[in-house]
């Protein structure tokens, strides 16, 4: 890609409420930025949010984790106003874990003490971090449904009693905007592609196969930077035979703008 006396264009797909803060920390990294959703968040309730709730109330759960700041916020959300309080100091009655540094923020803005959080911001660093003490303990989670089964066979494996309840969907948006990120792809107006989850993955190859782009998005791709926020989602891009350049170490939106813009300058 020809970068000359011109800022690298960067493709950020995240859902609409973090277009702001995402667009104003890549121009904070010198891109230039075509923002749009290809992924919403949705709430919903499990039959399993009551006793999630109880465990957490009553003081039944060892450990309560988190794995994103969108499931602490729909947690809370569902929790009547009047009990919310109640509810954050019952957590801190518990062991709170976050995945990573973002949620962990989120928790501890919330007057939230969070006890601990993995080397690797993933199901499988959880599981590494918690499996040496959790047997027979109980674990409770809120996350979304299209979290990675990982953490909870890993847990289970490690011995621990594990009650997960799902507190948000995803979906997969379609209209002119997302006709639109594809169009311009195909115009080759993007230089950098940045893949936050596997789902946000899929919806871009679902909207490039409605209108018959399949096999040209993948070229588009390939002469682009495709960068992945992790190893799961990198491995959703390799199922659709896209190439991935780049992956930080620490699964943060922050790390990928690092990574790159890293992998440009060096180019």
């Amino acid at each position: 890609m020809d970068l000359t006396d011109r800022k690298p264009v960067i493709a950020i797909m995240r859902p609409q409420g973090y277009v702001e803060g995402s667009r104003k920390l890549a121009e904070s990294f010198g891109f230039d930025v075509v923002a749009v959703p290809m992924i919403e968040l949705e709430a919903m309730e499990d039959e399993y949010f009551d006793e999630f709730t109880e465990n957490v109330f009553s003081g039944r759960s060892d450990y309560v984790i988190f794995t994103s700041a969108n499931g602490i916020d729909f947690t809370l959300e569902k929790i009547p106003v009047d009990r919310r309080d109640e509810f954050i100091e019952a957590l801190n009655i518990t062991k709170v874990i976050a995945i990573g540094p973002t949620t962990r923020k989120q928790l501890e803005n919330l007057g939230i003490e969070v006890m601990g959080m993995p080397g690797v911001y993933s199901s499988e660093g959880l599981v590494e971090f918690l499996c040496p003490e959790v047997k027979g303990k109980n674990i409770d989670t809120a996350r979304s449904a299209y979290g990675s089964t990982l953490l909870i066979t890993g847990l289970r494996d490690c011995g621990a009693n594990v009650l997960e309840t799902k507190v948000y969907t995803l979906t997969m948006p379609k209209g002119p905007l997302q006709e639109e990120l594809i169009t311009r792809s195909l115009n080759k107006e993007i230089d950098v592609f940045a893949f936050t989850s596997s789902m946000m993955v899929r919806s871009f190859f679902d909207q490039a196969a409605a209108m018959g782009a399949g096999e040209k998005i993948r070229e588009v791709l390939a002469d682009s930077l495709v960068a992945a926020i992790g190893i799961p989602t990198a491995n959703t891009l390799k199922e659709y035979d896209v190439e991935v350049n780049v992956t930080p170490d620490e699964y943060t939106f922050k790390e990928i703008l690092k990574v790159a813009k890293a992998a440009l300058d060096n180019n």
